[in-house]
């Protein structure tokens, strides 16, 4: 059976209204657990009120932020899904970002960088974000949407080879605390740490790794997963807790994806989703089913291979 446009734009849709809404279950547990432990006064009131909010935004069937962010998607496509075209695919996208936009609703954050000129639906040049990735032997494709804040919490920094571990705990401490000093990051938030890569990859994978993987998944290097506690355990070590008060609630994971680099540097990224961790996905399967979940499983084994196949 072919994967129509209409399949894509109702599955759009409806993670559209999921992502916004509906806290996941991973982030949620990953906040009440802080909350249990929270010893600063305020940072802990904040924990409090947002579980709060969490509740009453999935009672009213209301977006649980007024800043909806900028909504963007991640398609994979399985290599033997018949669809209608690409185009039709990204098409259907767009019509359901803006739908979704009108009715859920969705703040209309997209503007024109020069003009200030806008649609009301979050669409525009190069707009929503659309990233694709591949998957052998399969015959569905995925589409997770991420709601995420399009301002701040995000920083690079190009290490040398010679900066070595220390150097990327040194750029993460800065980061994290003068995004808390500034009011530049949501937090308590799941961090994504991009390493190797070009400029725009090692972005690319900070963010992936702070959007599109679950509190408690850890990278399967084990070297890669024992430092993604470390910095989770660092994180939280600064004095600093939610929205930037005195705390110990700034990191709720940290996750760490890496791409071979040029011999001569060490690119690092920095990334922070937020406090209203914005996702969710759809399967839609072969037989035109689908199917819907809050783990993207963007980060496959094939995702990660080192060789040609």
């Amino acid at each position: 059976m072919t994967i129509t446009a209409k399949h894509i734009e109702t599955a759009a849709y409806e993670i559209m209204k999921k992502a916004a809404i509906d806290i996941p279950d991973d982030y949620l547990t990953g906040i009440e657990a802080m909350a249990d432990t929270e010893s600063g006064d305020l940072s802990a009131f904040v924990l409090s009120a947002m579980l709060d909010n969490y509740r009453a935004a999935t009672e009213d069937r209301r977006p649980m932020c007024a800043d909806t962010g900028l909504p963007r998607y991640y398609v994979k496509v399985g290599d033997k899904a018949r669809m209608d075209s690409m185009v039709a695919l990204e098409a259907a996208l767009r019509k359901a970002t803006a739908d979704a936009t009108h009715d859920v609703p969705l703040r209309p954050n997209r503007v024109h960088p020069l003009w200030r000129t806008e649609h009301n639906n979050n669409l525009g040049i190069n707009s929503p974000e659309v990233e694709w990735s591949f998957e052998p032997d399969a015959d569905w494709i995925d589409i997770t949407t991420v709601h995420k804040g399009g301002l701040f919490g995000t920083d690079y920094r190009m290490l040398f080879p010679g900066d070595g571990i220390d150097g990327i705990k040194r750029f993460l401490l800065d980061t994290l605390i003068a995004f808390g000093k500034r009011g530049l990051a949501c937090q308590p938030a799941i961090v994504g740490i991009g390493i190797g890569g070009s400029k725009d990859t090692c972005m690319q994978l900070g963010k992936q790794a702070a959007c599109l993987r679950v509190v408690g998944d850890r990278n399967p290097d084990p070297e890669i997963a024992k430092l993604e506690h470390e910095f989770k355990e660092l994180g939280n070590s600064i004095g600093m807790g939610a929205m930037g008060f005195v705390g110990s609630s700034m990191v709720v994971d940290c996750h760490i994806e890496v791409g071979y680099t040029h011999t001569g540097g060490m690119p690092v990224s920095v990334h922070t989703f937020c406090l209203s961790s914005r996702r969710a996905t759809a399967r839609i399967h072969s037989d035109g089913t689908i199917t819907y979940r809050t783990d993207p499983k963007w980060f496959t084994p094939y995702m990660r291979r080192e060789g040609i196949s």
